[in-house]
């Protein structure tokens, strides 16, 4: 079959595109930006890549006439608190204005579990466009799920901060609300069982895995795990915008998203029924199952998506291409050289900057600065980074957006998106003559820009010193 992916580049795509190809399917991947597309030269050699923008007012349809079925998987809860449900209803009717002049027989959509009769913005905004691509030239099939767990996931990665990080958690009164989470891998072969097969179209499947739990005792499972207990007490008196604070600053979630799962977090997600786990002889696994697997990928560096690598978590959004072309007038630069041996790992070295290898001097310092911006209301260093060797562009790696990563070529360019009076890249290139170039420039806006360079110029001596003369020498 030829099938239309969008959200190619999401947690979830990322997740479903190697099963689509191992099952002998023709792939076309839709995302906005194709420099984005973070997969391997032998994967992208085996899809086609359109770009398109559902959002966009004005745009030709580059969707191929000849699709048999496509996957809806667009979804803009990170990247609004206010009007996300607007966005994700206009990108829904476009999508049916674009579908609608191809010949696609079956579209799947991945929803949330809508069980309740009063439902928080964001699972009303799923509903809403359930309703929408109802509307569609085509066979609809909703798969509609609660907590997704699964190395990388969001809701998996707050669960892991938050135990990790706290052996006393004083929590709202909503960890006691029940939902029923779904491994990752569940979820991927009810996304593929339902291609194709008509028994599934037309229709709302609820699908979970065996286990109903409280977000307290999912937190209480997570720990034994992992081999250790937490204390959590409860609370009646922290409001929704105190827990969206305190997730935000206890995990690596950004605040938009913190918001919208706060307000979801309310609302009893249970599945109602297993029609289609029986329909398609589905066994699911069960959440402690699910946190080990997840961990398996994670000690073996297999970590294919992460919801960390979303443009909506920084500040660059969707416009790489302009951020890539750094500044030469009007900016503040430390510039960094040194003859290194060998070109090929030094580059190595380069590849694992960041996340848990650190910055290669003055973590310490590293670590304070991204406290600093997290107070300060930024994304901080709790990204990390999704593997620790591997980047693409437009992935997060702690405070910066990856937005060329060229080995070939031997460069790597960071913008920062951490909060600053002004705009700041950080490269890495080796020249012909072995060279490394290690270039901080900074765009600042106004006086205070200025004063916030110079304020700092004194750690930018030893810090940019000492870290171009570690990965040099490591």
């Amino acid at each position: 079959m030829k099938i239309l992916l969008t959200g190619a580049n999401g947690y979830i795509g990322m997740r479903l595109l190697p099963q689509l190809l191992q099952q002998g399917h023709e792939v076309v991947c839709a995302v906005r930006d194709r420099n984005r597309l973070s997969i391997d030269k032998e994967t992208k050699e085996k899809v086609s890549v359109i770009e398109i923008d559902f959002l966009a007012d004005v745009q030709e349809n580059p969707i191929p006439k000849n699709i048999d079925a496509a996957y809806y998987l667009i979804h803009s809860m990170t990247s609004s608190v206010s009007d996300f449900d607007e966005k994700e209803a206009r990108a829904a009717k476009k999508f049916n204005d674009f579908l609608g002049q191809t010949n696609v027989k079956q579209v799947i959509y991945l929803s949330g579990i809508v069980n309740e009769e009063k439902l928080s913005k964001h699972l009303s905004s799923r509903k809403n466009v359930e309703e929408i691509l109802y509307k569609g030239p085509f066979d609809l099939t909703v798969l509609r799920a609660g907590i997704i767990v699964g190395s990388g996931s969001s809701s998996f990665e707050i669960i892991r901060d938050l135990c990790e990080k706290l052996p006393v958690m004083i929590t709202p009164k909503w960890v006691l609300t029940k939902t029923q989470p779904i491994a990752i891998r569940d979820v991927i072969n009810f996304l593929t069982g339902v291609l194709g097969n008509k028994k599934t179209y037309n229709q709302s499947f609820d699908i979970g895995g065996p286990d109903v739990l409280t977000y307290k005792e999912m937190l209480e499972q997570y720990a034994k795990v992992r081999g250790f207990k937490n204390s959590i007490i409860t609370v009646p008196v922290m409001t929704p915008k105190l827990s969206s604070y305190w997730l935000y600053f206890v995990t690596s979630t950004s605040y938009k998203l913190a918001v919208n799962l706060v307000d979801s977090m309310k609302m009893e997600v249970v599945a109602k029924d297993n029609r289609l786990q029986e329909l398609l002889n589905l066994k699911t696994h069960t959440y402690q199952e699910a946190i080990e697997m997840a961990f398996k990928k994670i000690e073996q560096n297999l970590v294919v998506s992460s919801w960390k690598d979303s443009i909506a978590s920084g500040q660059v959004k969707n416009e790489l291409e302009r951020y890539i072309q750094v500044p030469k007038y009007g900016v503040l630069k430390d510039e960094q050289k040194i003859k290194v041996d060998s070109a090929e790992r030094v580059m190595d070295n380069i590849w694992r900057i960041g996340g848990e290898n650190g910055w290669y001097y003055g973590n310490w310092l590293w670590k304070i600065r991204g406290l600093l911006d997290k107070l300060n209301g930024g994304v901080g260093l709790r990204r990390g980074r999704t593997h620790p060797e591997k980047l693409f562009p437009g992935d997060a790696l702690d405070f910066w957006r990856v937005l060329l990563a060229d080995k070939k070529k031997k460069r790597l360019l960071l913008y920062a998106e951490m909060r600053l009076p002004g705009e700041a890249w950080l490269e890495f290139r080796i020249d012909e003559a072995n060279v490394l170039h290690q270039v901080a420039t900074f765009r600042p806006k106004g006086l205070k820009g200025r004063l916030y360079w110079y304020s700092i110029l004194p750690f930018h001596y030893f810090i940019f010193g000492g870290m171009i003369r570690n990965i040099a020498k490591k």
